[in-house]
């Protein structure tokens, strides 16, 4: 394919030259950021050869390429008379000021910045509650045994401590000292003040009243303290000699925020979270049908926008207040109506091709994945997209009438995470399921009778690949590589450490695979080697990510760490170039992983196949630790 002509034709379709105020790219997709988004022809856009897709989202025009997308942003700076002004990087050209960042935007990039990092514990701990109960229920456990009382403190731990959590996650992504955000969160919940301002007495600090409040299992008060903590720290910081920071900064902040929380922010925020809680629980005593088929039939909408991670904090807040859930059976209806809208794709559909990949997306968004369904299936066709907003819409009718709650917080809205609903009574679990059923059944039968027309679509679909929104520049142009038939291929450890699943990783691109599959590997060396026998297609600037073919087509990424790009190369070196050959255990680079970690980012290293429509599944080698050039999964063809 002529990319120099590809990237003419897209710089006319996103409105010329003159629409664009900004351009990056990632490993797979162009980011522009346009004047009016609305000057852009996506129709046009979506059925240009060598364009997989093109997708809006947190304010980005975004023109899905593939792994070819280097040789293509190179063509389009090229060719607009400004792209001198690329960006030292070359990751960006700029034809005029940049924007400032939209609010919204930037409020929930905060949200599930701070949320997606601790989903795995509180999800764990609530699954834990989960299976107390039914233990309880049963009548195998006796709630007088010290057995009860120690699997009760696992689950209500990290529900109880939850500020602690947070406080570090939420610093994390403010880029303050995340422990002095979590010694902050402790303060006001040491045991001693927790008694002070027991039930419901004020009390002083300097004269000045401290008003009575309880921190355990709250949100908002400790994500508001530590945003303004933030600011003290770097105030301080500011003013501060450098041999005297280590003292004078923490000593200084603890000594502002935690009375100033104790008087002001705390139950500032315990009134709102309180509120937003008691606001929902109203909405649904009093309008539950109504608020079901709003909630369920837009809650794709939310995830497609970004704006379902501003209902994380009041899914936990009702759950740390109430015990329970409304808003989770909603996602769960709208999640299994993505799949069953993809069935009803697959049962009308007369390509082979299209069928196959209707029922293999349908079913993962059964299992609570829904983008490679809704990308690659239901918003390519339109109705079948519409099918499944009203099947959640339906479903969501359904959840309401029968008041169905969640009582554990899950990290997939899925068939796997079907355990939330089981509760003393177990009607609230056959609610569910039939609530999920009908939301298939609804969204299929829908998507059958509007049908769909399949004229313009690819006839080998394969879904865009998501990647995370930071920018990755490749030091030279990629390899140019032809798409093989795939064969069984065995993928060896880039690095020593330990293997974690996908879904650990603190980032939806990866823990929802949608850019891949495979497993992730927290490292305890600073080094990373080739998995496979192949070449190296692509290679960041700033060494965070590397891009692999191997020499019987899988096509692989290895990304060091979560939003390591910020740093812009350091503490990164690598030992190879885009183009070079390599065989497992070749040096690919070598990183301070003890750096990396002081400066505020996770080395958690997803080792994946981006590929996977070519293969039927991968097989785990089985390992909790592992070593360079140990077998840790092979991909079946």
């Amino acid at each position: 394919m002529d990319k120099q002509q590809l990237s003419k034709d897209i710089l006319k379709l996103v409105g010329g030259e003159e629409n664009i105020d900004q351009v990056t790219h990632c490993m797979t997709r162009l980011r522009f950021n346009l004047n009016d988004n609305k000057k852009a022809d996506k129709a046009t856009l979506k059925n240009t050869p060598g364009v997989m897709g093109v997708m809006e989202n947190g304010g980005q025009f975004q023109v899905i390429i593939g792994n070819d997308v280097p040789v293509v942003y190179n063509a389009l700076v090229g060719n607009m008379s400004k792209g001198a002004n690329a960006g030292s990087s070359g990751a960006s050209a700029s034809t005029g000021e940049k924007k400032k960042r939209n609010p919204i935007s930037a409020l929930f990039d905060f949200i599930s910045g701070m949320f997606t990092p601790i989903l795995p514990a509180i999800t764990g701990a609530g699954m834990i509650k989960g299976i107390v109960a039914i233990l309880v229920a049963l009548g195998w456990l006796s709630e007088e045994s010290s057995t009860y009382i120690i699997l009760s403190a696992i689950g209500d731990g990290a529900f109880y401590f939850l500020p602690i959590i947070l406080a570090i996650s939420a610093a994390r992504k403010l880029g303050s000292n995340m422990y002095i955000a979590a010694a902050l969160a402790a303060g006001i919940m040491h045991p001693s003040i927790t008694e002070l301002l027991a039930d419901g007495h004020n009390s002083s600090f300097m004269g000045i009243t401290v008003i009575a409040a309880t921190y355990s299992s709250t949100v908002i008060p400790i994500v508001l303290a530590v945003w303004i903590a933030s600011y003290v720290e770097k105030a301080v910081d500011r003013v501060v000699h450098a041999s005297l920071k280590l003292l004078v900064v923490p000593t200084v902040t603890l000594l502002i925020m935690v009375p100033l929380t104790l008087m002001t922010v705390g139950p500032l925020g315990t009134v709102l979270g309180n509120g937003l809680s008691g606001g929902i629980s109203w909405l649904f005593d009093n309008m539950s049908i109504f608020a079901s088929i709003l909630i369920g039939g837009t809650m794709s909408l939310l995830i497609i926008t970004g704006m379902h991670y501003a209902l994380l904090p009041i899914v936990v807040g009702s759950m740390t207040t109430l015990g329970y859930d409304f808003i989770i059976p909603l996602m769960f209806a709208a999640n299994l109506a993505q799949g069953g809208a993809a069935f009803g794709v697959g049962l009308r559909s007369k390509n082979a091709q299209t069928k196959s990949l209707a029922y293999s997306t349908g079913l993962t968004a059964v299992m609570g994945i829904t983008e490679p369904a809704m990308y690659g299936i239901n918003m390519k066709f339109k109705k079948p997209f519409i099918a499944a907003l009203s099947g959640g819409a339906i479903a969501g009718a359904f959840m309401g009438i029968f008041n169905v709650k969640s009582y554990v917080i899950t990290g997939l809205a899925g068939l796997p995470s079907i355990a939330a609903f089981i509760s003393p009574a177990i009607s609230t679990l056959i609610y569910a399921l039939v609530g999920g059923l009908i939301a298939i059944v609804a969204a299929a039968i829908i998507t059958y009778i509007l049908g769909f027309q399949e004229d313009n679509a690819p006839q080998a679909a394969a879904t865009p690949a998501a990647e995370p929104a930071t920018p990755a520049t490749t030091t030279s142009a990629p390899v140019v590589k032809e798409e093989a038939k795939a064969q069984d291929e065995q993928i060896f450890s880039p690095m020593t450490g330990e293997v974690k699943p996908l879904s650990e990783v603190p980032d939806p691109a990866f823990s929802e695979e949608i850019m891949g599959k495979g497993f992730a590997i927290q490292p305890t060396e600073g080094r990373a080697v080739s998995p496979i026998n192949g070449t190296v297609f692509s290679l960041s600037k700033s060494g965070h990510a590397i891009g692999l073919v191997s020499d019987t087509g899988a096509e692989m990424l290895i990304h060091i760490g979560i939003d390591t790009v910020k740093l812009k190369g350091q503490f990164f070196s690598p030992k190879v170039q885009a183009g070079a050959k390599v065989s497992v255990g070749d040096v690919l680079m070598e990183f301070d992983r003890e750096e990396i970690e002081k400066a505020g980012y996770t080395t958690i290293t997803p080792v994946i196949i981006t590929n996977m429509h070519q293969y039927e599944s991968i097989e785990s080698a089985g390992r909790t630790t592992i070593t360079e050039k140990e077998l840790i999964y092979t991909a079946k063809a």
